[in-house]
């Protein structure tokens, strides 16, 4: 008989911003877990369900019954010993004669039919769960009461319905059963499932509870939506807040806050984060995206009456604010530039240095670095001086997520430069995939700076990433690195960049240049290939391991155009030809460099000459240009000369001097069409 299952676990209040990812694990390990054994489908569809005090998970036409599954098991060969013959038998649970022979590659062997009886859903349902639920990513276990069972928060109520029937089963010492919570004060506090179809209208009828997250979350954002269209507000960037905030709730509704307009005097970030970070509230923001002195509230409670709920709110946030202004009224008494000899004493790395140390050679990169943009070295210097400052604040103390913004208002009390003030918040850019890059030649400088030390630094001694752990965040640096290079087109060479960056720590770390460079290529490889370009692309032009990673685009743009070619896939084969030749030779001690056009006698090596001649000329002058594409396309000419060659030309023959000037024409050949991708990864 096939029923729908459903299992709850009713628990103490979850982490509100893992939930979601615990209920949807929760359900896929316990489908799998299934699946594995025959008692559903492998594509059978799921529902699960996750509030502040459950998880659960509703699956269709689960089997009461396992099937029963027969295979061919293969045994001993046919003249092994009768020991081991009936060995096998035994094993397989089937008597000697049972045993079939069969003709294999190997010779003759013994073949069992074994037929492996289903299992009932009861015996295996409970264990399936406790599974799923030890293999959920949870990084901190509790123990309750004086059992042994642990989990995330302690487990109070367990069901498990396969269809009307209570599957009976012990999960984390608890019981399983068919009552489940409705919520705390506005619905049914026990409910009785006659079946598992009809959980969620049960809790959201009789319990008042909204199990499904995604049901949930959607009838937030919509009423969240509403409101801030009545108070003619918008509401920002709010998605993630809108996953923490239906965490939190089982049957929400949304009520309007407001504050002193006064507390508008402070940055409005600092406000913003206070209210979404602490209050988990969603501030408002009018046409001109300025903040507004109202702020909507995401409750668990549905009243006709909400003042209670709406002056307790604003009661709490209100002496958030003040902590907020007095953090920034306070901070403006100190100027940032006589906090940077403080950061003297604030460790960067033990092995690295001080805080302090990391900006003396952040200032002098980024000046260095800022010259060679066209800007401002001593803005830069200024910038980089001052970047690390408003780690000492209050404001950055409370709330570290505004490091450099606040540095940035703080700059401009201080009266400094608009440039360096910009640069101050820009130089984390990008903080994160898809963020804003650092604008103006001032603020790149300082950002390029900051990346630059951190990964020579960390590089130098010995902390590279290893597998998924990157704890330093050199990946983002690294990828910020390219972003910046590439989108904003800087003529930068990246092995000067890497060098001056490890010149600044003097002798004070190992040389890891190689070891950065590469690990720069990584990113730089899949930063492209997310772009759209392919695996075969890519390699094809960084295998050349360009010093100037603006141009690469171009390049692969060009490699992209070459390939339409109708003469692309023969000129690859005859470039990735020319190289296993010139390779061969090379292995067995030929030198061979310039063509000489005198030796040259067969009309096909010199007809090859004579083109190659003529499209270098025309190429080299599109290169120089910056026309990547125009370079490559000048090459198709010489596919008919090519083909002549290879198909009249011996290049390895016994005379000494034509074999090498044979060699050195393919070696100009090779040169010449591989200026701006190595044209043999492309052959198929």
């Amino acid at each position: 008989m096939e029923a729908t299952l459903l299992v709850e676990l009713l628990t103490e209040e979850l982490p509100p911003k893992s939930l979601k990812q615990l209920g949807h694990e929760f359900a896929l390990k316990t489908l799998d877990g299934l699946a594995a054994l025959g008692f559903i489908d492998s594509v059978v569809g799921f529902t699960f369900f996750a509030t502040p005090r459950r998880l659960a998970v509703l699956i269709p036409n689960v089997r009461e019954k396992s099937p029963d599954v027969t295979r061919d098991v293969q045994g001993p060969s046919v003249g092994a010993s009768a020991q081991a013959v009936a060995g096998f038998a035994r094993k397989c649970g089937i008597a000697i004669e049972a045993l079939k022979k069969q003709q294999t590659p190997k010779g003759e062997v013994y073949f069992a039919h074994v037929t492996t009886v289903g299992r009932a859903l009861t015996d295996v349902l409970a264990g399936k769960v406790e599974a799923a639920l030890k293999a959920l990513p949870i990084a901190k276990l509790m123990r309750w009461g004086s059992g042994d069972a642990q989990f995330v928060r302690p487990v109070h109520g367990l069901v498990m319905l396969h269809g009307a029937r209570i599957v009976p089963g012990k999960v984390l010492g608890v019981e399983s059963g068919k009552h489940t919570r409705g919520h705390r004060f506005m619905g049914r506090i026990d409910i009785v499932l006659a079946s598992a179809d009809e959980y969620e209208t049960r809790l959201r009828e009789d319990g008042m509870v909204i199990a499904g997250f995604a049901a949930r979350r959607a009838r937030i954002e919509d009423a969240l939506k509403t409101e801030a269209t009545r108070q003619n507000a918008d509401l920002g960037a709010h998605e993630d807040l809108l996953d923490e905030v239906t965490a939190l709730v089982e049957h929400p509704s949304v009520y309007v806050g407001e504050f002193d307009p006064a507390f508008l005097d402070v940055p409005h970030e600092c406000l913003i984060l206070t209210m979404r970070k602490n209050q988990k509230y969603f501030p408002l923001f009018g046409e001109d995206g300025k903040l507004l002195p109202r702020f909507l509230i995401v409750s668990n409670m549905q009243l006709d009456d909400p003042r209670h709920i709406v002056d307790g709110n604003q009661r709490v946030v209100r002496p958030r604010l003040e902590d907020a202004r007095f953090f920034f009224d306070q901070d403006r008494k100190t100027r940032l530039e006589a906090r940077v000899p403080r950061l003297a004493a604030v460790v960067y790395h033990a092995k690295l240095g001080s805080q302090l140390e990391r900006v003396e050679r952040m200032q002098l990169l980024a000046g260095s670095l800022a010259r060679g943009l066209g800007g401002d070295g001593m803005l830069a210097g200024r910038a980089a001086w001052l970047a690390k400052a408003d780690l000492l604040t209050g404001m950055v103390g409370e709330f570290p997520e505004l490091q450099g913004v606040m540095g940035r208002h703080y700059a401009l009390h201080d009266a400094e430069r608009l440039e360096v003030a910009d640069a101050i918040e820009q130089h984390y850019r990008p903080r994160f995939a898809g963020d804003a890059l650092p604008e103006g030649p001032v603020a790149i400088a300082v950002a390029l700076a900051e990346k630059l030390d951190t990964l020579a630094g960390l590089f130098g001694i010995g902390q590279q990433p290893t597998g998924d752990k990157d704890p330093f965040g050199l990946r983002r640096a690294a990828l910020g690195v390219v972003r910046i290079l590439v989108e904003k087109q800087l003529s930068l060479e990246l092995f000067l960049l890497v060098n001056e960056a490890f010149a600044g720590f003097g002798k004070r770390i190992g040389d890891a240049h190689i070891d950065l460079e590469m690990f720069i290529f990584e990113r730089f490889a899949s930063y492209l290939k997310e772009q759209g370009f392919s695996k075969l692309e890519v390699d094809s032009v960084l295998c050349l391991h360009p010093t100037r990673l603006d141009i690469v685009p171009l390049q692969l743009a060009a490699v992209r155009a070459f390939l339409t070619l109708p003469e692309a896939a023969s000129l690859a084969a005859a470039n990735k030809r020319v190289g296993n030749i010139l390779k061969q030779a090379a292995a067995k001690g030929e030198s061979f460099r310039n063509a000489d056009p005198d030796t040259l006698t067969e009309p096909a090596e010199r007809a090859l000459f004579d083109a190659l001649r003529t499209a270098s000329a025309a190429a080299n002058a599109s290169f120089d240009r910056g026309d990547y594409t125009g370079y490559l396309m000048t090459f198709a000419v010489l596919k008919a000369p090519v083909d002549a060659f290879f198909d009249s030309v011996t290049v390895m023959v016994e005379n000494d001097a034509l074999r090498r000037n044979r060699l050195a024409l393919l070696t100009d050949l090779r040169e010449a069409m591989n200026r701006v991708a190595d044209i043999a990864r492309l052959a198929a």
